[in-house]
């Protein structure tokens, strides 16, 4: 019962962290449009990402249970806290030079979906491996980042800029998770 106390403290921080970044990404992107196509914009870029996140989180959930697929996963969400720690924590934010054309519909519904695509997979990845076996945990975690994501950025980005302890312990969460994918390959790699 401990255990999954301490998983589900670090999937709630590693989603309070990550989570916020979509729901950004489609705002700045429909808020280029028409007030009437706005809304088509943010339905059609949060279903999007509903669908891709559920995809992702399933696909992950069956990789990281392949030997040398959790070191790999560990490395890149080494490179994970590694970014966000320059992004958020020193707040070089470079989310202003995403380009928007915003002359068509559809290419502005394919640039959220690309976005929601690379900014998934660090949430469903950091998720899937605090979760672990724990699989009613995994569509906990996944369904709160969906909730987070649909709801709440914009709040969850002011209170991280606000309050700098909430990013540095979702970067701690995703860190410790990082070294447990890894540490758990290499022993059964190598030791």
């Amino acid at each position: 019962m401990n255990e999954q106390i301490i998983i589900f403290s670090q999937i709630v921080l590693i989603d309070l962290v990550l989570a916020g970044d979509n729901a950004i990404i489609i705002g700045m992107v429909a808020s280029k449009f028409p007030v009437e196509q706005r809304k088509k914009i943010i339905f059609w870029g949060i279903g999007g990402a509903v669908i891709l996140r559920i995809i992702l989180t399933l696909l992950t959930a069956y990789l990281l249970q392949i030997t040398g697929l959790r070191l790999l996963g560990g490395l890149l969400l080494l490179y994970i806290v590694y970014k966000l720690y320059v992004d958020v924590i020193k707040g070089s934010d470079h989310k202003d030079d995403i380009k928007v054309d915003n002359s068509n519909f559809y290419k502005a519904i394919w640039t959220i979906l690309l976005a929601d695509f690379t900014m998934s997979l660090d949430n469903v990845l950091g998720v899937a491996g605090a979760a672990g076996d724990h699989y009613g945990l995994l569509v906990f975690g996944l369904i709160l980042s969906i909730a987070l994501m649909a709801t709440a950025a914009t709040l969850i980005s002011n209170w991280i800029k606000k309050y700098k302890w909430i990013a540095w312990a979702g970067l701690l969460a995703i860190l410790i998770v990082a070294i447990e994918l890894i540490y758990t390959d290499i022993k059964i790699l190598f030791l």
